[in-house]
């Protein structure tokens, strides 16, 4: 049993790149293949022992709420046809976990959607999970990063090496190797600076931070003094910034877990597509039709 059961979902995000498309459908709402991306998400918090779920909404994310409550008529019309693998998969989503839901309201950022979760999450520490960001089921990040704050306390965020000519498109961590005393491994390091979405020349490293995170408690001072920042709004990254630099016993200190597995931005169009390539052509009851029709089509083009 691990000390961290709670983590905090933001998903009042406007999802602006994929209009129309999410003009009437919230972004997390989009399928990759036959879930939404949501529920990937979900599944991967239960997965790692996260069983108490809050959610930050806004304004028109009704559909994320009604796709983790029962619908009592089509359970039951499913049920009375005898179809019940498809009752399964409809069940699945709303027995994955206990989930809470919190407007945000102004929607002023990443810290102020974090800070949003403060009442619910108390003085413990908690996950936070980005919805753009799918980690593949195969690939389990969550665990490491517990375990790493579990060990060295504070804060723990996860990083990804990319392409520097990329890395504007990310916040960037400056990083040192951690106490090797803690026995965690080379892929634990301490993270010293970060910057959000850097000019390549400003760049710390190629060390992109990604959208999970496993945060201490005295997050949630920090962010009730950390001023609006880039495009003004309230940045994790500066609060996070703020904690690197405080003693560990007053819930300071960030260190970073390197992923080398398996992730799939569903944040961007394209990145998106691949996705739902990649995800399906691994699926047992698709993927070898799927990845036939695959390298005809692309042998015709």
């Amino acid at each position: 049993m691990t000390s961290v059961t709670k983590v905090v979902i933001p998903v009042a995000g406007l999802g602006t790149r994929f209009l129309p498309a999410t003009k009437a459908v919230p972004k997390e709402m989009l399928p990759v293949v036959d879930k939404p991306a949501i529920q990937y998400v979900v599944e991967e918090a239960v997965a790692a022992g996260l069983t108490d779920v809050l959610m930050v909404t806004g304004r028109g994310k009704g559909a994320i709420e009604d796709h983790f409550d029962h619908v009592v008529e089509l359970q039951h019309t499913l049920e009375r046809k005898g179809e019940l693998d498809r009752l399964g998969r409809v069940t699945a989503s709303t027995d994955l976990a206990r989930i809470h839901f919190v407007r945000q309201g102004t929607p002023l950022g990443l810290g102020h959607a974090v800070l949003a979760g403060a009442d619910h999450v108390g003085d413990h520490p908690f996950a936070v999970q980005l919805g753009d960001d799918l980690i593949d089921a195969r690939d389990p990040l969550l665990p490491t990063m517990i375990a790493a704050q579990e060990t060295l306390g504070g804060s723990v965020i996860a990083l990804m090496e990319v392409d520097p000519g990329q890395i504007h498109l990310y916040g960037c961590a400056g990083v040192e190797p951690s106490d090797p005393s803690a026995g965690l491994g080379e892929d634990i390091v301490r993270v010293t600076d970060m910057v959000e979405k850097p000019d390549a020349d400003q760049a710390l490293s190629n060390l992109a931070m990604i959208g999970r995170y496993v945060l201490s408690p005295a997050v949630f001072d920090v962010l009730r003094q950390t001023p609006p920042g880039r495009d003004g709004e309230i940045q994790l990254t500066d609060a996070l910034q703020t904690l690197a630099s405080m003693p560990t016993e007053q819930g300071g200190g960030v260190h970073g877990v390197i992923f080398r597995g398996r992730r799939y931005d569903t944040g961007d169009r394209l990145d998106y597509l691949k996705a739902v390539v990649q995800l399906g052509s691994d699926r047992e009851d698709l993927g070898p039709d799927f990845v036939g029709w695959l390298r005809e089509f692309v042998a015709s083009r």
